[in-house]
């Protein structure tokens, strides 16, 4: 392999292959075999060859859950004690935090300091907040109605279906199977083919924990085969997909056949609205650190930037400026700012997107595209890029999911706001002033799942995140309600 060094139980854990899948509390291959490599973003060198699984195992995995939802005792438990093997999870997490964060930079690409400072105890921080909501929570409440004596009782659905993409692979299986979990389901995960093995190592670790056989299983392989194949099942009870909104149709699609729930969390362009009162200098360096975090592939992101015409001039000469800066390189380097893309696909995708965005009459403000870092000539790494134009133009319409932002001038609040709300997606914008009533008042103007003031990609457990449009419906997550979402409410009544 290259000269990067690997901790002994990363190592150990790559040597270790063909990756066998967890179902059922096994670990198990292929039941029709078939096996892929998934690779370094950085040196484009193998780390390890992975199972394949499709509808065989798909179907095992979903009866295992099944199985697992009426005999294991994980759906009939006290909250108390789901909630104890839920957080020593959680400190399993914690404690194996170095090795995930080496699995999760090199399988992804990004970072290890982000990987370190966020995504990984971000997972711990979820199953230990979903636990105690769970604990907290009443799953039974009268319903005050004359005449009758009355309550509702909320219950776990049963299996649940997640399929989770390949930027956030690791942080993903917190904010998604935690609530689930917590709520007393049992679930099937189909990790990114991209990234599938942060989500194997998770197993390992539940299965430490005390997770009961078959509460968690995991199934690596293709979106067309494995995922489709989950997303199409007759047998589980809930479905929640993130991705794009392309494949999340799809998905709906199926789920709706079947008229199986289904939580959709897709694609945005971001946009950050900069009002000609900021600090020029600190707003500059913020959104150019929110749009190189993760190599610009974060669904979130602030990708369009409204900027009031009275300081755009000095805005993009700091912007530029700033992104100039940033150091891109291998994620186990620890002075890279920014990592490579995740695939050669996506590093095309957004050299594609580059190239139609200046045919189609955009103005580059900093130049972008393929960047050399010495000693890993077959890393995707692409230079960030600014552009301008209008409006229509393919780059400030469409997701390029990579380090691209498209700045565009504005006079007054209307018409940024006009301009915000112009896109199809709906995720999450940001306002940028130091006038907190004009915040506020163009915060609620955006149409969005989420508006942030004077910050961009702002996640804290117990606010609700997630989109409106083409970037979702059927219920965010980090929130409260997110654990409700995965509990079936019945009434039980008694006339009087």
């Amino acid at each position: 392999m290259s000269s990067i060094s690997f901790l002994p139980e990363v190592e150990n854990f790559f040597r270790n292959e063909p990756q066998h899948m967890f179902i059922g509390g096994k670990w198990v291959l292929p039941i029709k075999g078939g096996f892929f490599e998934t690779h370094d973003p950085g040196t484009g060198e193998v780390l390890t060859l992975v199972s394949a699984g499709d509808s065989s195992d798909i179907n095992l995995a979903v009866e295992a859950a099944r199985n697992a939802f009426k005999s294991s005792g994980w759906a009939t438990m006290s909250a108390q004690e789901r909630a104890a093997i839920l957080n020593k999870l959680a400190d399993l997490i914690d404690q194996n935090l170095e090795i995930l964060v080496q699995i999760e930079s090199l399988d992804v690409g990004k970072p290890a300091a982000h990987a370190r400072a966020f995504d990984i105890p971000n997972v711990a921080q979820s199953f230990r907040y979903y636990a105690d909501l769970s604990v907290q929570s009443h799953r039974k409440e009268p319903i005050a109605v004359k005449g009758f004596e009355a309550h509702t009782v909320r219950s776990p659905y049963g299996v649940c279906g997640f399929i989770i993409p390949w930027n956030f692979p690791f942080l993903l299986i917190g904010w998604n199977l935690a609530p689930a979990l917590a709520a007393g389901n049992t679930v099937v995960l189909k990790p990114a083919e991209d990234t599938p093995l942060s989500s194997l190592y998770f197993a390992r670790l539940a299965e430490q924990a005390g997770v009961p056989a078959g509460v968690i299983n995991v199934v690596t392989g293709f979106g067309q085969t494995a995922g489709a194949s989950l997303a199409q099942h007759t047998d589980i009870n809930r479905m929640a997909f993130t991705g794009s909104p392309e494949v999340g149709r799809r998905i709906a699609a199926s789920c709706g056949k079947n008229l199986v729930p289904c939580k959709l969390e897709l694609g945005g362009k971001g946009a950050a609205v900069v009002f000609e009162d900021v600090n020029i200098d600190a707003t500059a360096k913020a959104l150019v650190d929110a749009v190189t975090l993760n190599a610009g592939q974060v669904c979130c992101t602030a990708t369009r930037w409204m900027i009031h015409e009275k300081v755009w001039e000095a805005f993009v000469d700091k912007s530029r400026s700033y992104m100039q800066s940033v150091k891109i390189g291998h994620g186990q380097n620890p002075e890279t700012q920014m990592g490579p893309l995740v695939s050669s696909k996506q590093k095309l995708r957004v050299l594609d997107y580059l190239k139609k965005g200046v045919e189609q009459g955009a103005k580059v403000l900093l130049e972008g595209g393929s960047f050399d870092v010495s000693g890993y000539p077959n890393g995707h790494f692409v230079k960030p890029a600014l552009l301008s134009g209008k409006i229509d133009n393919i780059c400030a319409r469409e997701e390029i999911f990579g380090p691209v932002a498209f700045l565009i001038p504005f006079k007054d609040e209307m018409e940024a706001s006009a301009a915000v709300n112009s896109s199809s997606y709906g995720l999450a914008n940001s306002v940028w002033t130091k006038d907190l009533q004009r915040a506020q008042r163009v915060g609620e103007a955006l149409v969005s799942g989420n508006s942030w003031i004077n910050a961009h990609n702002l996640f804290a457990h117990g606010i609700p995140y997630g989109g409106c449009n083409l970037s979702g419906c059927g219920g965010g997550v980090l929130g409260p309600e997110t654990y409700f979402d995965y509990l079936r409410p019945q009434s039980v009544v008694r006339a009087l």
